[in-house]
Protein backbone atom coordinates (compact mmCIF):
# COMPACT_ATOMS: atom_id res chain seq x y z
CA UNK A 1 0.00 0.00 0.00
CA UNK A 2 0.75 3.76 -0.53
CA UNK A 3 1.30 6.23 2.21
CA UNK A 4 0.61 9.53 1.82
CA UNK A 5 2.45 11.93 3.50
CA UNK A 6 0.74 15.27 2.23
CA UNK A 7 -2.44 16.38 0.92
CA UNK A 8 -2.47 20.08 -0.75
CA UNK A 9 -6.27 21.88 -1.07
CA UNK A 10 -6.96 24.39 -2.57
CA UNK A 11 -9.11 26.90 -3.72
CA UNK A 12 -7.94 28.97 -7.07
CA UNK A 13 -7.89 32.15 -7.69
CA UNK A 14 -10.01 33.48 -11.40
CA UNK A 15 -7.70 34.73 -13.75
CA UNK A 16 -9.87 37.42 -14.06
CA UNK A 17 -11.59 39.71 -11.25
CA UNK A 18 -15.05 38.60 -9.80
CA UNK A 19 -18.07 40.26 -8.54
CA UNK A 20 -17.03 39.69 -4.79
CA UNK A 21 -13.85 41.74 -3.44
CA UNK A 22 -11.40 40.95 -0.89
CA UNK A 23 -12.99 42.59 1.49
CA UNK A 24 -15.81 40.33 1.37
CA UNK A 25 -14.39 36.95 0.52
CA UNK A 26 -14.67 34.23 3.16
CA UNK A 27 -12.32 31.14 3.98
CA UNK A 28 -12.55 27.94 1.86
CA UNK A 29 -15.02 26.41 5.03
CA UNK A 30 -15.65 23.17 2.00
CA UNK A 31 -11.67 22.43 2.61
CA UNK A 32 -11.79 22.92 6.33
CA UNK A 33 -14.37 20.39 6.17
CA UNK A 34 -12.58 17.98 3.63
CA UNK A 35 -9.90 17.38 6.14
CA UNK A 36 -12.23 16.64 9.14
CA UNK A 37 -13.57 14.30 7.14
CA UNK A 38 -10.34 12.13 7.29
CA UNK A 39 -8.21 13.46 9.54
CA UNK A 40 -5.69 11.44 10.05
CA UNK A 41 -3.81 12.97 7.13
CA UNK A 42 -1.10 15.43 6.93
CA UNK A 43 -3.04 18.65 5.29
CA UNK A 44 -2.04 22.22 3.78
CA UNK A 45 -4.97 24.85 2.39
CA UNK A 46 -4.53 26.99 0.21
CA UNK A 47 -6.90 29.98 -0.65
CA UNK A 48 -5.44 31.25 -4.13
CA UNK A 49 -7.21 34.64 -3.20
CA UNK A 50 -5.03 35.22 0.22
CA UNK A 51 -1.52 33.37 -0.98
CA UNK A 52 -0.07 32.59 -4.09
CA UNK A 53 0.30 28.90 -5.35
CA UNK A 54 4.25 28.34 -5.25
CA UNK A 55 5.20 25.38 -7.26
CA UNK A 56 8.67 25.06 -5.94
CA UNK A 57 7.57 25.38 -2.02
CA UNK A 58 8.22 22.25 0.39
CA UNK A 59 4.09 21.89 0.49
CA UNK A 60 4.05 21.10 -2.93
CA UNK A 61 7.04 19.54 -3.20
CA UNK A 62 6.18 17.07 -0.81
CA UNK A 63 2.14 16.37 -1.44
CA UNK A 64 1.10 13.38 -3.26
CA UNK A 65 -2.52 14.24 -3.37
CA UNK A 66 -3.53 17.93 -4.60
CA UNK A 67 -7.11 18.42 -4.42
CA UNK A 68 -8.81 21.39 -5.96
CA UNK A 69 -12.35 22.91 -5.58
CA UNK A 70 -13.99 24.78 -8.56
CA UNK A 71 -16.79 27.24 -9.24
CA UNK A 72 -16.96 27.89 -13.13
CA UNK A 73 -14.92 31.17 -12.78
CA UNK A 74 -12.35 29.60 -11.07
CA UNK A 75 -12.02 26.62 -14.46
CA UNK A 76 -9.20 27.34 -16.13
CA UNK A 77 -6.80 28.44 -13.44
CA UNK A 78 -7.93 25.40 -11.72
CA UNK A 79 -6.89 23.26 -14.56
CA UNK A 80 -3.87 25.02 -15.67
CA UNK A 81 -2.59 24.13 -11.57
CA UNK A 82 -4.19 20.51 -12.16
CA UNK A 83 -1.90 20.69 -15.38
CA UNK A 84 1.84 22.00 -13.95
CA UNK A 85 0.97 19.78 -10.85
CA UNK A 86 0.63 16.33 -12.87
CA UNK A 87 3.75 16.98 -14.91
CA UNK A 88 5.59 17.19 -11.89
CA UNK A 89 4.44 13.99 -11.12
CA UNK A 90 1.44 14.48 -8.06
CA UNK A 91 -1.95 12.75 -8.07
CA UNK A 92 -4.38 15.55 -8.78
CA UNK A 93 -8.44 15.32 -7.49
CA UNK A 94 -11.17 18.34 -8.25
CA UNK A 95 -14.37 18.92 -6.70
CA UNK A 96 -16.76 21.38 -6.37
CA UNK A 97 -20.17 22.83 -8.41
CA UNK A 98 -18.46 23.32 -11.76
CA UNK A 99 -16.70 19.74 -11.72
CA UNK A 100 -19.98 18.23 -10.15
CA UNK A 101 -22.01 19.99 -13.26
CA UNK A 102 -19.20 18.95 -16.25
CA UNK A 103 -17.09 16.17 -14.83
CA UNK A 104 -15.90 15.23 -18.65
CA UNK A 105 -14.42 18.20 -19.03
CA UNK A 106 -12.61 18.37 -15.78
CA UNK A 107 -11.36 14.42 -15.66
CA UNK A 108 -8.97 15.63 -19.00
CA UNK A 109 -7.33 17.64 -16.12
CA UNK A 110 -7.05 15.47 -12.79
CA UNK A 111 -6.58 12.11 -12.17
CA UNK A 112 -10.40 11.64 -10.28
CA UNK A 113 -13.01 13.88 -9.55
CA UNK A 114 -16.07 14.04 -6.90
CA UNK A 115 -19.48 14.58 -8.14
CA UNK A 116 -21.27 16.61 -5.80
CA UNK A 117 -21.02 16.43 -1.65
CA UNK A 118 -17.84 15.01 -1.16
CA UNK A 119 -19.01 13.63 2.65
CA UNK A 120 -18.83 9.71 2.47
CA UNK A 121 -16.38 10.00 -0.23
CA UNK A 122 -13.33 11.72 0.82
CA UNK A 123 -12.09 8.78 2.88
CA UNK A 124 -13.11 6.06 0.30
CA UNK A 125 -10.72 7.74 -2.22
CA UNK A 126 -7.90 8.20 -0.21
CA UNK A 127 -7.97 4.60 0.79
CA UNK A 128 -8.50 3.86 -3.07
CA UNK A 129 -5.57 5.82 -4.12
CA UNK A 130 -3.85 3.84 -0.83
CA UNK A 131 -4.61 0.83 -2.57
CA UNK A 132 -3.67 1.81 -5.92
CA UNK A 133 -7.37 1.32 -7.17
CA UNK A 134 -8.26 4.90 -7.60
CA UNK A 135 -11.26 5.70 -9.40
CA UNK A 136 -11.85 8.70 -12.60
CA UNK A 137 -15.19 9.40 -10.80
CA UNK A 138 -16.55 9.03 -7.00
CA UNK A 139 -20.49 10.37 -6.71
CA UNK A 140 -22.91 10.17 -4.00
CA UNK A 141 -25.79 8.64 -5.16
CA UNK A 142 -27.85 10.34 -2.27
CA UNK A 143 -27.50 13.72 -0.58
CA UNK A 144 -25.32 13.84 2.53
CA UNK A 145 -26.63 13.39 5.80
CA UNK A 146 -26.02 16.40 7.57
CA UNK A 147 -26.03 14.97 11.24
CA UNK A 148 -22.73 14.08 12.82
CA UNK A 149 -20.58 15.87 10.52
CA UNK A 150 -17.58 16.67 11.91
CA UNK A 151 -15.99 20.22 12.98
CA UNK A 152 -14.09 21.81 10.13
CA UNK A 153 -10.30 22.09 10.50
CA UNK A 154 -10.29 25.61 10.77
CA UNK A 155 -6.51 25.43 12.12
CA UNK A 156 -5.91 25.34 8.57
CA UNK A 157 -7.27 28.12 7.36
CA UNK A 158 -4.96 31.95 8.23
CA UNK A 159 -7.87 33.25 9.84
CA UNK A 160 -6.51 36.54 10.47
CA UNK A 161 -7.11 37.09 6.23
CA UNK A 162 -10.43 37.27 6.82
CA UNK A 163 -12.77 40.15 8.11
CA UNK A 164 -15.18 37.47 9.08
CA UNK A 165 -13.30 34.12 9.38
CA UNK A 166 -16.32 32.44 11.56
CA UNK A 167 -18.36 30.51 8.78
CA UNK A 168 -20.53 27.30 9.06
CA UNK A 169 -23.35 26.10 7.71
CA UNK A 170 -26.37 25.13 9.61
CA UNK A 171 -28.29 23.38 6.41
CA UNK A 172 -27.86 22.88 2.80
CA UNK A 173 -30.38 22.86 0.15
CA UNK A 174 -33.03 25.62 -1.61
CA UNK A 175 -36.77 24.65 -2.65
CA UNK A 176 -36.83 27.62 -4.71
CA UNK A 177 -34.80 25.98 -7.95
CA UNK A 178 -34.53 29.46 -9.96
CA UNK A 179 -33.24 28.83 -13.35
CA UNK A 180 -29.81 30.92 -13.08
CA UNK A 181 -28.92 29.22 -10.05
CA UNK A 182 -26.74 25.98 -9.68
CA UNK A 183 -27.87 25.84 -5.85
CA UNK A 184 -30.89 23.19 -6.15
CA UNK A 185 -29.08 20.79 -8.24
CA UNK A 186 -25.73 20.41 -6.07
CA UNK A 187 -27.96 20.84 -2.67
CA UNK A 188 -30.75 19.24 -3.70
CA UNK A 189 -34.70 21.26 -3.37
CA UNK A 190 -35.33 20.38 0.27
CA UNK A 191 -33.69 22.02 3.65
CA UNK A 192 -31.54 19.62 5.06
CA UNK A 193 -30.86 20.46 8.46
CA UNK A 194 -28.35 19.72 11.01
CA UNK A 195 -28.51 19.23 15.12
CA UNK A 196 -29.34 22.64 16.64
CA UNK A 197 -26.64 21.07 19.20
CA UNK A 198 -23.81 20.43 17.16
CA UNK A 199 -24.10 23.82 15.59
CA UNK A 200 -24.33 25.64 18.72
CA UNK A 201 -21.37 23.24 20.15
CA UNK A 202 -19.31 24.18 16.73
CA UNK A 203 -20.11 27.91 17.19
CA UNK A 204 -19.16 27.72 21.11
CA UNK A 205 -15.56 26.34 19.85
CA UNK A 206 -15.17 29.26 17.30
CA UNK A 207 -16.30 31.92 20.50
CA UNK A 208 -12.74 30.13 22.57
CA UNK A 209 -10.99 30.45 19.83
CA UNK A 210 -11.57 34.19 19.28
CA UNK A 211 -10.30 35.09 22.63
CA UNK A 212 -6.65 34.48 21.39
CA UNK A 213 -7.56 35.57 17.88
CA UNK A 214 -5.54 38.17 16.16
CA UNK A 215 -8.53 40.83 15.07
CA UNK A 216 -9.23 40.41 19.50
CA UNK A 217 -5.32 41.20 20.51
CA UNK A 218 -5.81 44.22 17.49
CA UNK A 219 -9.18 45.87 19.08
CA UNK A 220 -8.08 45.26 22.60
CA UNK A 221 -10.39 46.45 25.17
CA UNK A 222 -12.40 48.01 23.45
CA UNK A 223 -13.06 44.24 21.23
CA UNK A 224 -13.10 42.92 24.39
CA UNK A 225 -15.77 44.77 25.89
CA UNK A 226 -18.23 43.90 23.07
CA UNK A 227 -17.83 40.34 24.26
CA UNK A 228 -18.47 39.12 20.67
CA UNK A 229 -17.70 37.28 18.17
CA UNK A 230 -18.96 37.97 14.35
CA UNK A 231 -20.62 34.65 12.11
CA UNK A 232 -22.05 34.45 8.65
CA UNK A 233 -23.87 31.35 8.25
CA UNK A 234 -23.29 30.06 4.18
CA UNK A 235 -26.79 28.29 4.44
CA UNK A 236 -28.53 29.31 0.90
CA UNK A 237 -31.76 30.56 3.57
CA UNK A 238 -31.14 30.23 7.10
CA UNK A 239 -34.96 31.10 7.99
CA UNK A 240 -35.74 28.51 5.16
CA UNK A 241 -37.64 26.06 7.83
CA UNK A 242 -38.94 28.53 10.00
CA UNK A 243 -39.67 26.00 13.25
CA UNK A 244 -35.59 24.95 13.36
CA UNK A 245 -34.82 28.40 12.87
CA UNK A 246 -36.96 29.32 16.14
CA UNK A 247 -35.04 26.79 18.04
CA UNK A 248 -31.72 27.91 16.35
CA UNK A 249 -32.10 31.39 16.89
CA UNK A 250 -33.25 30.58 20.97
CA UNK A 251 -30.19 28.34 21.03
CA UNK A 252 -28.01 31.41 19.62
CA UNK A 253 -29.41 34.24 21.99
CA UNK A 254 -27.19 33.67 25.52
CA UNK A 255 -24.02 32.75 23.47
CA UNK A 256 -23.96 36.69 22.46
CA UNK A 257 -22.96 36.79 19.33
CA UNK A 258 -23.01 39.13 16.02
CA UNK A 259 -24.36 36.84 12.73
CA UNK A 260 -25.40 37.55 9.25
CA UNK A 261 -26.68 35.14 6.62
CA UNK A 262 -28.94 34.56 3.15
CA UNK A 263 -32.47 34.39 3.36
CA UNK A 264 -35.31 35.02 1.23
CA UNK A 265 -37.43 37.99 1.03
CA UNK A 266 -40.35 36.60 1.86
CA UNK A 267 -39.48 35.74 5.52
CA UNK A 268 -39.81 39.33 6.32
CA UNK A 269 -43.91 39.56 5.93
CA UNK A 270 -45.82 40.82 9.39
CA UNK A 271 -46.97 37.20 9.89
CA UNK A 272 -43.34 36.40 10.46
CA UNK A 273 -41.98 39.32 12.24
CA UNK A 274 -41.93 37.44 15.83
CA UNK A 275 -39.25 35.32 13.61
CA UNK A 276 -37.61 38.72 12.90
CA UNK A 277 -37.56 40.08 16.62
CA UNK A 278 -35.85 36.59 17.84
CA UNK A 279 -33.43 36.15 14.78
CA UNK A 280 -32.17 40.26 16.03
CA UNK A 281 -31.87 39.33 19.87
CA UNK A 282 -29.65 36.07 19.04
CA UNK A 283 -27.45 38.26 17.16
CA UNK A 284 -28.66 38.83 13.56
CA UNK A 285 -27.10 42.39 12.10
CA UNK A 286 -27.41 41.89 8.39
CA UNK A 287 -29.14 39.54 5.75
CA UNK A 288 -27.95 38.69 1.83
CA UNK A 289 -31.54 38.66 0.11
CA UNK A 290 -31.81 37.70 -3.81
CA UNK A 291 -34.31 40.24 -4.71
CA UNK A 292 -33.44 39.30 -8.49
CA UNK A 293 -35.50 42.08 -10.33
CA UNK A 294 -38.13 44.59 -9.71
CA UNK A 295 -39.77 43.72 -13.00
CA UNK A 296 -42.31 40.64 -12.38
CA UNK A 297 -41.73 39.23 -15.95
CA UNK A 298 -37.87 38.44 -15.06
CA UNK A 299 -38.68 36.73 -12.00
CA UNK A 300 -41.63 34.76 -13.79
CA UNK A 301 -38.79 33.90 -16.05
CA UNK A 302 -36.67 33.26 -13.41
CA UNK A 303 -39.47 30.55 -11.85
CA UNK A 304 -38.50 32.91 -8.73
CA UNK A 305 -42.14 32.89 -7.66
CA UNK A 306 -41.26 33.68 -3.87
CA UNK A 307 -40.07 37.38 -4.91
CA UNK A 308 -43.01 40.08 -5.84
CA UNK A 309 -41.43 43.41 -5.98
CA UNK A 310 -44.48 45.36 -4.35
CA UNK A 311 -43.14 43.84 -1.37
CA UNK A 312 -39.60 44.36 -1.46
CA UNK A 313 -40.09 48.23 0.27
CA UNK A 314 -42.09 46.99 3.10
CA UNK A 315 -39.49 43.95 3.74
CA UNK A 316 -36.53 46.01 3.65
CA UNK A 317 -38.48 48.21 6.34
CA UNK A 318 -39.27 45.24 8.85
CA UNK A 319 -35.35 44.08 8.29
CA UNK A 320 -34.32 47.52 9.72
CA UNK A 321 -37.20 47.86 12.18
CA UNK A 322 -35.29 44.85 14.22
CA UNK A 323 -31.49 46.40 13.05
CA UNK A 324 -30.80 44.47 10.50
CA UNK A 325 -28.63 45.54 7.61
CA UNK A 326 -30.10 44.68 4.21
CA UNK A 327 -27.80 43.92 0.83
CA UNK A 328 -30.30 43.35 -1.75
CA UNK A 329 -28.76 41.23 -5.14
CA UNK A 330 -30.16 41.91 -8.42
CA UNK A 331 -29.03 40.53 -12.03
CA UNK A 332 -29.36 42.64 -14.94
CA UNK A 333 -29.92 40.90 -18.36
CA UNK A 334 -32.93 39.08 -18.22
CA UNK A 335 -34.74 38.95 -21.64
CA UNK A 336 -37.41 41.32 -19.87
CA UNK A 337 -34.87 43.84 -19.30
CA UNK A 338 -34.53 46.90 -21.82
CA UNK A 339 -31.72 49.92 -21.29
CA UNK A 340 -34.34 51.30 -18.89
CA UNK A 341 -33.67 48.52 -16.48
CA UNK A 342 -30.56 50.00 -14.62
CA UNK A 343 -31.75 53.47 -13.89
CA UNK A 344 -34.92 51.99 -12.29
CA UNK A 345 -33.13 49.52 -10.08
CA UNK A 346 -30.70 51.98 -8.77
CA UNK A 347 -33.65 54.48 -7.96
CA UNK A 348 -35.48 52.04 -6.40
CA UNK A 349 -32.77 50.39 -4.21
CA UNK A 350 -31.83 54.07 -3.48
CA UNK A 351 -35.49 54.93 -2.23
CA UNK A 352 -36.01 52.08 -0.23
CA UNK A 353 -32.78 52.54 1.44
CA UNK A 354 -31.16 49.38 0.66
CA UNK A 355 -27.94 49.67 3.13
CA UNK A 356 -25.77 47.40 0.47
CA UNK A 357 -27.22 46.50 -3.67
CA UNK A 358 -24.97 44.22 -5.48
CA UNK A 359 -25.59 44.35 -9.11
CA UNK A 360 -24.68 41.16 -11.35
CA UNK A 361 -25.50 40.27 -14.86
CA UNK A 362 -26.89 37.60 -15.46
CA UNK A 363 -24.85 34.21 -16.03
CA UNK A 364 -25.47 31.20 -17.25
CA UNK A 365 -23.72 28.56 -15.39
CA UNK A 366 -23.02 25.11 -16.34
CA UNK A 367 -25.70 22.23 -15.27
CA UNK A 368 -28.43 25.28 -14.79
CA UNK A 369 -31.98 25.51 -17.06
CA UNK A 370 -30.82 28.68 -18.03
CA UNK A 371 -27.70 27.93 -20.11
CA UNK A 372 -29.88 24.82 -21.61
CA UNK A 373 -32.61 27.72 -22.88
CA UNK A 374 -29.35 29.84 -24.11
CA UNK A 375 -27.60 26.78 -25.65
CA UNK A 376 -30.88 25.57 -27.66
CA UNK A 377 -31.48 29.29 -28.86
CA UNK A 378 -27.82 29.61 -30.12
CA UNK A 379 -27.30 32.76 -27.41
CA UNK A 380 -24.13 31.78 -26.14
CA UNK A 381 -21.21 33.76 -27.26
CA UNK A 382 -18.50 33.30 -24.72
CA UNK A 383 -17.05 29.80 -23.79
CA UNK A 384 -13.96 31.15 -21.92
CA UNK A 385 -14.99 30.15 -18.55
CA UNK A 386 -13.30 32.99 -16.73
CA UNK A 387 -15.70 34.88 -18.44
CA UNK A 388 -18.43 33.92 -16.14
CA UNK A 389 -17.56 36.14 -13.51
CA UNK A 390 -21.49 37.92 -12.87
CA UNK A 391 -19.95 41.12 -14.30
CA UNK A 392 -19.29 39.91 -18.48
CA UNK A 393 -22.10 38.77 -20.20
CA UNK A 394 -21.21 35.89 -22.13
CA UNK A 395 -24.78 35.53 -24.02
CA UNK A 396 -26.82 37.68 -26.41
CA UNK A 397 -29.20 39.64 -24.63
CA UNK A 398 -32.67 40.39 -25.97
CA UNK A 399 -33.46 44.00 -25.56
CA UNK A 400 -30.06 45.29 -25.48
CA UNK A 401 -26.64 44.69 -26.95
CA UNK A 402 -23.80 42.69 -24.49
CA UNK A 403 -21.90 46.17 -24.15
CA UNK A 404 -25.09 47.94 -23.26
CA UNK A 405 -25.20 45.06 -20.58
CA UNK A 406 -22.00 45.49 -19.24
CA UNK A 407 -21.78 49.77 -19.53
CA UNK A 408 -25.02 49.56 -17.52
CA UNK A 409 -23.88 47.05 -14.70
CA UNK A 410 -21.01 49.02 -14.32
CA UNK A 411 -23.20 52.74 -14.46
CA UNK A 412 -25.42 50.97 -11.65
CA UNK A 413 -22.52 50.33 -9.28
CA UNK A 414 -20.83 53.67 -9.27
CA UNK A 415 -24.17 55.26 -9.25
CA UNK A 416 -25.58 53.22 -6.22
CA UNK A 417 -21.79 53.57 -4.25
CA UNK A 418 -21.87 57.10 -5.37
CA UNK A 419 -20.91 59.51 -1.91
CA UNK A 420 -24.15 61.50 -2.53
CA UNK A 421 -25.89 57.97 -2.81
CA UNK A 422 -24.30 56.39 0.22
CA UNK A 423 -24.90 59.71 2.55
CA UNK A 424 -28.87 59.60 1.43
CA UNK A 425 -29.26 56.22 2.01
CA UNK A 426 -27.65 56.42 5.70
CA UNK A 427 -29.47 54.76 8.63
CA UNK A 428 -30.77 56.69 11.98
CA UNK A 429 -27.75 57.95 14.09
CA UNK A 430 -30.56 55.70 16.96
CA UNK A 431 -29.50 53.00 15.11
CA UNK A 432 -25.97 52.75 16.05
CA UNK A 433 -25.16 49.58 15.27
CA UNK A 434 -26.28 49.26 11.57
CA UNK A 435 -25.05 52.69 11.36
CA UNK A 436 -21.44 51.72 11.86
CA UNK A 437 -22.14 48.65 9.79
CA UNK A 438 -22.96 50.31 6.85
CA UNK A 439 -20.59 53.43 6.65
CA UNK A 440 -17.84 50.92 6.57
CA UNK A 441 -19.75 48.38 4.19
CA UNK A 442 -20.20 50.92 1.73
CA UNK A 443 -17.16 52.71 2.05
CA UNK A 444 -15.53 49.03 1.46
CA UNK A 445 -17.48 48.02 -1.54
CA UNK A 446 -17.19 51.14 -3.01
CA UNK A 447 -13.38 50.82 -3.11
CA UNK A 448 -13.22 47.62 -3.85
CA UNK A 449 -15.69 47.38 -6.67
CA UNK A 450 -14.46 50.73 -8.65
CA UNK A 451 -11.08 49.36 -8.85
CA UNK A 452 -12.47 45.92 -9.87
CA UNK A 453 -14.08 47.94 -12.63
CA UNK A 454 -11.15 50.16 -13.51
CA UNK A 455 -9.38 46.86 -13.62
CA UNK A 456 -11.80 45.63 -16.02
CA UNK A 457 -12.00 48.45 -18.44
CA UNK A 458 -7.91 48.03 -18.81
CA UNK A 459 -7.94 44.08 -19.19
CA UNK A 460 -10.95 43.42 -21.16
Amino acid sequence: MRKINKIVLISPTSTRPGLISRFFRFPPLNLALLAALAPEYNYKIIDENIDSVDLNSKEIKEADLIGLTVMTVQAPRAYELADKFRKMGKTVIMGGMHVSAIPEEAIKHCDAVVVGEAEGLWPELLKDYEKGKLKKIYENKELSDLSGLPIPRRELLRRKNYIVPNTLQASRGCPFNCSFCAVSRFFGKKYRLRPVEEVIEEIKKMVETDKLSYWRKIMGKFWNKMNTSIFAFLDDNIFGQADYARKLFKALIPLKIFWGAQTSVNIARPENEDLLELAAKSGCKFVFVGLESINQSSLDEATKKVNKPEMYAKAVELFHKYGISVLGAFIFGFDSDDKSIFKRTVDFAKRIKLDLAQFAVLTPLPGTRLMEKLKKEGRIVEKDWSMYDFGTPVFKPSKMSAEDLMKGEEWAIREFYSWSSILRRLPPLSDWSRLILYLVSNVAYRIQSFQMLDYKKINV
